[in-house]
Formats: structure tokens, sequence, C-alpha cells
């Protein structure tokens, strides 16, 4: 009797059995749907349950971020995690990028992206006038005729491949393969949000992969904007670095989230840096009356490049060596700190010559000092300013590389902007337009292709 006591099975255990299957098959619902909708939301959990990572990308894909005025050294005034997982996890210009002369921000940028110097490119100045025709460039102007060279959009387009360009100078431009898509190239506005630049770059991950931009450009206008207003050391520029920071964060996590960060290579860097200036500092045109007279008509700018264009007619080396006997006379305020050149006798090393956008008569001030026209009545006024010299430490930015190409934890020598150009196309296996770069620099600073 007990063997068939224990075989069968009675109405009370047959319930007991039937509400513990169905308790397990529940459970085992809910937790397939959690981890089903989990998975949807996080790719790394979608590629636990459903097998080994697929890799989603191509191709190489480059995103390239300037922060406009972002001075070397700014890393460290405020805690910048973000940007200290790039460096240390990626390479950097251990003492900065240097940038080109003259040190402004739309020269710097067509050059980061070209490769050209000012002189070659064409953009001498964020404002100038072509001297053949007397037609004024602004940076609202994009008529193919004032931006000479081929951008990495352009070299991109050309090879068949999108790219994508978030407010950068010269992005409107259509020339060559590149038309300024939509959707892709947008239209300049600074009041456009930070967040809204980062978002619009994410989401080209996710769409097909053949969509995907190998190439994306994306511009913030900070800290440059409180730098000129306040200088490189107020609170402002301290709180400007650490948005920049929180931006450079969102970028890293929507391309975690989406599982492409280790295959991207992001560039960060910065077009010049930014000094302080004051009132105190400031060297007067009419000052000079006694050597020679300076009309302001003359001057197509005041500093920190000093840019003068006599009419014809004029004896340039003769108004060159009069304005260097008053700054020399010591009857000058603060003249010893303006040095006054034809363009040709410029050093060599600033590339600044070669072009007939360039005014005959170059001025360069010492670091932090300013030129006006005249003595004017008001109060002192301190704020920061570039446009100097390249050599100057202060003019430097930022350069740091991470991706698939670029060592962890390693530091290399600064080395001028020009050079990225040919990095890049290195990175997207794309043959470059000529530019001033050297061909062999991406091996001093790249990891061999896989």
């Amino acid at each position: 009797m007990g063997s068939d006591h224990h075989a069968s099975t009675s109405p009370s255990n047959q319930t007991n059995q039937s509400t513990r299957t169905l308790f397990i098959t529940t459970l085992l619902l809910v937790t397939c749907n959690a981890v089903s909708a989990a998975a949807l939301r996080n790719p790394y959990i979608k590629a636990r349950a459903h097998g080994p990572v697929k890799k989603k990308l191509d191709r190489p894909v480059v995103i390239l971020v300037s922060s406009d005025g972002f001075r070397f050294g700014y890393q460290f005034k405020t805690p910048t995690p973000n940007i200290h997982r790039l460096i240390n996890q990626g390479t950097e210009a251990e003492t900065g990028l240097i940038p080109v002369f003259p040190t402004y921000t739309f020269p710097n940028h067509y050059s980061i992206v070209t490769g050209l110097y000012p002189a070659s490119h064409g953009i001498i100045n964020n404002r100038f006038v072509e001297p053949r025709t007397g037609d004024q460039f602004s940076p609202a102007r994009h008529e193919p005729k004032w931006w000479l060279g081929e951008p990495l959009w352009e070299t991109v387009a050309n090879q068949g491949l999108k790219a994508a360009a978030y407010f950068w100078a010269g992005s409107e431009v259509r020339k060559g393969s590149w038309d300024c898509p939509k959707g892709y190239c947008m239209k300049y506005n600074s009041s456009v949000p930070f967040e809204e630049r980062v978002d619009t770059v994410l989401s080209y991950f996710d769409l097909p992969s053949d969509e995907i931009p190998a190439f994306a450009a994306l511009y913030f206008e900070d800290p440059d904007s409180h730098g000129h207003v306040v200088g490189p050391d107020d609170v402002a520029i301290t709180k400007a670095v650490a948005r920049i920071d929180s931006m450079i964060g969102r970028l890293i996590d929507g391309l975690e989230k989406r599982g492409v960060f280790e295959d991207v290579t992001v560039i960060l860097l910065g077009d010049h840096g930014m000094v302080g200036t004051c009132e105190d500092k400031v060297i007067f045109l009419d000052d000079l009356a006694p050597w020679v007279e300076i009309p302001a008509d003359w001057v197509h700018s005041y500093f920190p490049l000093l840019a003068i264009w006599p009419p014809a007619g004029h004896n340039l080396t003769e108004i060159v060596q009069r304005m260097n006997q008053g700054l020399d006379s010591g009857k000058v305020e603060k003249g010893k700190s303006l040095r006054v050149y034809l363009k040709e006798e410029l050093p060599a090393r600033l590339h600044y010559a070669a072009s007939d956008r360039i005014p005959p008569i170059i001025g360069m001030v010492d670091e932090g000092f300013t030129v006006a026209q005249r003595r004017t009545e008001g109060a002192r006024y301190c704020g920061g300013a570039h446009g100097y010299d390249n050599e100057y430490f202060s003019m430097r930015s930022i350069f740091i590389g991470h991706g698939p190409r670029f060592a962890r934890g390693r530091k290399v020598p600064s080395f001028e902007n020009v050079q990225i150009y040919n990095v890049i196309t290195s990175i997207l296996n794309i043959k470059g337009a000529p530019n001033n770069g050297s061909k062999s620099f991406p091996q001093s600073i790249l990891l061999p292709a896989q």
C-alpha cells in the first residue's frame, strides 16, 4: 500500500503542483520581458542576450570637436573628468596645439580642416578686403571664391562617403562634391543649445551604416565668447570649461550607449588660446604723427594684428621705417611693444606673406598689448584677446585624440594645427588634397592601421 500511496496523486497535490508550475512560468516570462526591455535600452545587454558584439561601423569614423578659445591649461582650471578620460585613454599634445598665425578663429578653423596656412587657403583674417575688387570678406560670406583649398568634408564627399559639419567655419560653402546637404550641414545659429548639437551628431549613429558620416565636425563657441569679455582668469571661464566638459561627457555617453565609443575616433581641440588685455597696454597710432601720419582709412585691423594698406603711390618701405623710428624713439608711450614689417620681411615661421589678400604692412604687438588710432576718454576696460604671435604659449590650445589609432596615455610634442588634415585622412584611409602639413607626420602620432 505504501508504494501505491506514494505513486498516486491526490487532488490537493495536483492543485499545489499546478500553482507552482504557473508561478515559475510567470516568473520566467516577467524576467524575459525585463531583459528584453533592458536590451532595447542598453546595447550591451542586447549583445549579451543575443551573442557576441557585432561591430556596427563598416569603416573608420572621426568626430572632430572644437572648443573655441580653449587655451592650453584650461583643462586644469576645474575638474574635467570627461576631458581627462580622453586624455588618459588617448593621445595628448603634452604642451598644447600650436595655432597658425594670425591666431584668429576663422583662419585657424579653416587651417585645421584644410591643412593649409591662411596665405594658402585665403582666409587671412576674420575680416579682410579683396584688393582687386574691393569686396569685403566677413564670416557670413559663403561664396567659394573666398574659401580656397579642400576642406575635410569636401575630401570625404569626393570619396563617395558622407560627411557632416555642425557650425564649422567654411562648412556652408558649396564647392566640389560638397553641397552642404540637409541634415548633415547646419546653417550657423549661435542660439542652438550645445546639447542639441551633440545629440544631432549622436543621431547619425542611429542611421543605417551606409548613411553614417565618415567625418563629422562639431563646434562650440565657448569658452572664447566669455574670454573676450572677462579675460582668461575669471570664474566665468571656469564655468564655461566645466560646461564644455559636460558636453564631452554627453558625447561619450551617447557613443557608449550605441556601442561604438571604442570604434569611433574623437579628436578634441581648440583653435587658439586667450590672453588678458587692459587699457594701460595700448599704443596709439596718432602718437606717431611727428614721424609719419597713419590715417584711419589705411588701417584694415588694429590689434592684435595691425594691418595697414596705404593707397597706391606711397613708399611702403619709407612708411615702415618711419613708424619703427618713432616706436623706438622712447617718445611714443609703450612704443617698443609694437614692431612693424613689410609683409615680406615678417619672420618666415609665420607663413604670412604669400597672398595678395594680406595687407603690405603688418604690425605685431607684444603679448597682451593692443593698438588704437587715438586716445579717448572713458573708463578703464580689461578683457581678453587672441590673434598674437603663435609663438606665445598663451595662444596655444589643446589636442586630444581618442580612438583605435591613438595610443592610450601617450604624450606627444606640440605641433601646428596644419598637421591635423593629414592625420584625419590617414585614419579614414582616404587620399587627401595637397596641403602644408607633412605627409610623414601621421606616422609620428598614430598607431599602425589594423
